[in-house]
């Protein structure tokens, strides 16, 4: 999928006229009938199946929140599917209504700035509790997993529960990241998809518990690990292309160390560094083709990064210097292509420099527990964005860098170094 961009210099787009905020439209059941039609043949094609479990506690017309997680584009559809029969809508990013926001509003989309404190995005959501009925479904790890296991959870998650009072319903997918893991570059796999729904708090059991309560049962429930799952069912992935795209989770090597320099290849990880090369095998599991193999189970891997990148933050050691192209999104009509520049990234934060010296815009390491980074976004390529409530930058590094995932890394540990005070 592509999204509809122009250039424009730096001056021009922050002289345009800002959309005015518009409350979320009502969702027809032809709006309905419609998703859940054009759902079915991707579906069928996965041998989708489904369970709920004690959904007869929600009443028919009942409006509920409902926490999805999120793997791939297949969500939708599985939505389309078990919603079919009430008014839902659902929290989406603000760059997916880039061209076709009539549309969005139609389907009952509700738009939502990623890692960015939106105050407008709780009143919507009321609104459409309070005033249409209607459920809303959010996905609160906002980004897709890169290595297959869940992402962090906002600890403000069960502040807002607790401000909605409304049920909680979790439908939680499996088989969709082995289906189309981000790093694979949107090849499908063939293999068979399904999901769970279920009650999983009732308003009576939100006011009686407590913010860290609410939040340590989201946590348990948002627990996964795809490539666990698909070992321990014997599910295989046949495709030759399985390991295409996978430097972007493993950047590093842990044999020589070197960074970047690891390529992902048909069924193989090499590092063009030392020469050592990886097997991903048909049940998700990693051997070296000589001498020890450090890593066998990718998130082991990639959470060897993380403790790296933690050691780096923590000896002042870390730092992203690049040239990046930039865009910037400040409505929904396009994503505008500003210009080139820099981004920073050090224990101090972010900072972007560009657009011939007109663009300086700093973010605090406590701005946000994650970073909106993403692999081939919309085609154009692997990007990090930053930005405020009044405009977002999305920086795509000239060069084609692989540092999106360290990036995203660093971003959290620093936050938890910086606003929970670990060293």
């Amino acid at each position: 999928m592509k999204i509809k961009t122009k250039e424009l210099s730096y001056e021009e787009v922050l002289a345009l006229p800002r959309e005015k905020h518009r409350n979320p439209m009502r969702q027809t059941g032809a709006v309905r009938l419609l998703l859940k039609a054009v759902s079915f043949f991707d579906l069928r094609a996965v041998g989708f199946t489904f369970e709920k479990t004690g959904m007869e506690k929600l009443g028919a017309k009942e409006p509920c929140l409902i926490l999805m997680n999120h793997s791939s584009f297949i969500d939708l559809k599985i939505v389309a599917t078990l919603l079919s029969d009430r008014e839902y809508h659902i929290v989406c990013t603000q760059d997916g209504f880039v061209g076709k926001r009539l549309l969005m509003r139609l389907l009952g989309c509700i738009p939502a700035k990623k890692f960015i404190n939106d105050i407008t995005l709780i009143k919507d959501m009321r609104y459409t509790l309070q005033k249409l009925h209607a459920s809303v479904l959010m996905y609160p790890e906002a980004s897709y997993s890169f290595d297959g296991t869940e992402t962090p959870l906002p600890d403000s998650l069960s502040k807002c529960i607790k401000l909605l009072k409304v049920p909680v319903i979790m439908l939680r997918t499996y088989g969709a990241f082995l289906r189309d893991p981000l790093y694979n570059g949107l090849q499908l796999r063939n293999t068979k998809v399904s999901a769970k729904m279920e009650y999983l708090l009732s308003p009576e059991e939100i006011a009686e518990k407590s913010a860290g309560e609410i939040n340590e049962i989201l946590r348990n429930v948002f627990s996964f690990d795809y490539f666990k799952e698909q070992q321990e069912q014997g599910i295989l992935i046949k495709e030759p292309f399985r390991a295409d795209g996978l430097q972007r989770a493993l950047y590093r090597c842990p044999h020589c160390q070197t960074e970047g320099m690891t390529e992902g290849k048909g069924t193989r990880l090499i590092c063009h560094a030392c020469g050592i090369s990886y097997e991903l095998s048909e049940t998700g599991y990693l051997k070296a083709d000589r001498g020890e193999t450090r890593f066998s189970h990718i998130p082991d891997w990639y959470r060897w990064e993380r403790e790296c990148v933690r050691k780096e933050l923590a000896d002042g050691s870390y730092r992203l210097d690049l040239a990046v192209d930039i865009y910037m999104l400040t409505d929904t009509r396009c994503v505008y292509k500003v210009g080139e520049g820099r981004l920073l990234h050090t224990t101090d934060g972010f900072e972007l420099t560009g657009c011939d010296g007109k663009l300086e815009y700093k973010q605090l390491p406590q701005t946000s527990y994650s970073l909106y980074s993403d692999f081939y976004w919309y085609e154009i390529g692997d990007m990090i964005s930053i930005g405020d409530a009044q405009v977002q930058y999305y920086c795509f590094p000239k060069h084609g860098e692989n540092v999106v995932a360290k990036t995203r890394l660093a971003t959290e540990e620093l936050y938890r170094m910086k606003h929970h005070g670990i060293g």
